[in-house]
């Protein structure tokens, strides 16, 4: 049987070897799938889960629970010799060994791109994994109980003083989620107020969320504006040293929390490998998602999708002519591509990926949504109701997204949870504290 490899368990490679699994006959290919991590997250839900409305483990899907056909390898692809068809296996505990395949496909997604600005390799978080919006609402939590037995004064002030970088969508959502939340802790903390909570986010642009319209952009700038949190635009991060923000418009504050959401760049797991790139560092790929050379030129038994791939976006409406770096592309990408594989082993022509963008819903906190679908603007409740609508459906799986919408119902009632479980990082630390040692 011919081996398809599946480099990358994100949106793209989860629902590519869903759909090998729902095509393929028995016994006509066999479906490996490599990823460091056991399960997909779904990452338009890590601004919620920082805010503590949904929680962390439903917001991912295990690979192995529902991928019953594929074999699934929790480690690291760390070289690809498509010359020779053999991939590079590196597992977190033992030695790297090689695996041949047939056919390629390459979906290992994006990671946070930084830029080198003194501090933030130290002090900054992203928004891309699970770990790091579980980490934010640990920390938001954590800061707020800290902060409350401290009296007024510049080390208060730090706890609760929290910084976003990035006015993207993703900028944007965890920023009015994060404000959100706070609003709602101070019932329980009577002796802080909401004047003493500080929620800045820095921009470099002069606008904020290019997905939507300037006039729609606006109306959430009002909205953030009104409840208490404080936007820089035209603005950039000089420093976070230590904590300390520095701007590039001379203003200076301490916090001790920065979110970094200012962009993404391809896996650099395509660096190890003799595909071709394009010069942003993604996999060069036709619209049909075949791997392809400098001359265009069909690459034989490659494929890539998702944010690691440059797609042609045919409908005119991508940023450089490609299909900008999402969730809604990802998934309906990974579902051709399956069909595209399928096709070719069979003897078929591949069919060419198009997609008019459905539009864009961002949630900027509880009750407060945006969704903008051409000249179609809808602001506040509604707009936040069709954000949980299409999210709580969009998740894959049914399992999930019974646990999501079961959340968000015991929510409305019991209000979301407050607890901070900041110890998990140092689990050992209560037992090797008290535990009893030899005697020198």
């Amino acid at each position: 049987m011919p081996k398809i490899l599946i480099v990358g368990g994100g949106y793209a490679g989860l629902y590519t070897a869903l759909g090998l699994e729902k095509w393929l006959t028995t016994g006509e290919a066999e479906v490996v799938l490599v990823d460091p991590l056991p399960y997909m997250t779904y990452q338009p839900f890590l601004p919620e889960v920082a805010a503590g409305s949904i929680e962390p483990r439903h917001a991912v899907v295990s690979h192995r629970r529902h991928l019953y056909k594929t074999e699934v390898i929790t480690a690291k692809v760390t070289a690809i010799d498509h010359a020779a068809k053999t991939a590079t296996i590196t597992p977190e505990i033992g030695a790297p060994w090689q695996i041949a395949y047939d056919v390629v496909v390459v979906t290992a997604g994006a990671v946070s791109r930084t830029f080198p600005i003194p501090g933030v390799a130290d002090e900054a978080i992203g928004l891309k994994t699970i770990e790091e919006a579980t980490a934010i609402r640990d920390r938001v939590l954590a800061n707020f109980a800290r902060a409350a037995n401290l009296p007024a004064g510049p080390a208060r002030d730090r706890l609760l003083t929290f910084t976003v970088v990035g006015g993207g969508f993703a900028g944007i959502e965890i920023f009015g989620e994060l404000r959100s939340l706070a609003s709602s802790l101070l019932r329980y903390y009577p002796n802080l107020s909401f004047e003493d909570t500080r929620f800045h986010l820095i921009e470099a642009m002069g606008r904020i969320m290019p997905e939507v319209s300037l006039k729609t952009s606006h109306w959430v700038l009002k909205n953030l504006a009104q409840r208490g949190a404080e936007v820089h635009l035209e603005t950039q991060l000089s420093s976070a040293v230590g904590g300390v923000i520095e701007m590039s418009n001379g203003e200076s504050f301490e916090s001790d929390l920065i979110v970094w959401t200012a962009g993404v760049m391809a896996n650099p797991v395509l660096r190890g490998t003799d595909l071709p790139l394009e010069e942003r560092g993604r996999l060069q790929v036709g619209a049909d998602l075949r791997v392809r050379n400098d001359d265009g030129v069909v690459v034989p038994d490659a494929w890539g999708a998702g944010d690691v791939a440059a797609v042609p976006d045919l409908t005119g409406n991508g940023v450089g002519g490609f299909c900008v770096p999402n969730a809604q592309h990802a998934v309906r990408e990974g579902k051709l591509l399956a069909k595209n594989i399928v096709g070719v082993l069979r003897g078929d022509a591949p069919a060419e990926y198009r997609h008019n963008n459905l539009g864009a819903v961002a949630s900027i906190g509880l009750g407060d949504g945006v969704f903008q679908s051409g000249k179609i603007a809808i602001k506040g409740v509604p707009a936040w109701f069709m954000h949980r609508g299409y999210h709580g459906l969009a998740i894959p799986m049914w399992e999930r997204k019974i646990r999501v919408f079961t959340n968000w119902v015991l929510n409305f009632f019991l209000r979301r949870d407050i607890v901070s479980l900041e110890a998990r990082e140092t689990p050992r630390e209560a037992f090797a504290t008290f535990a009893s040692r030899p005697k020198a």
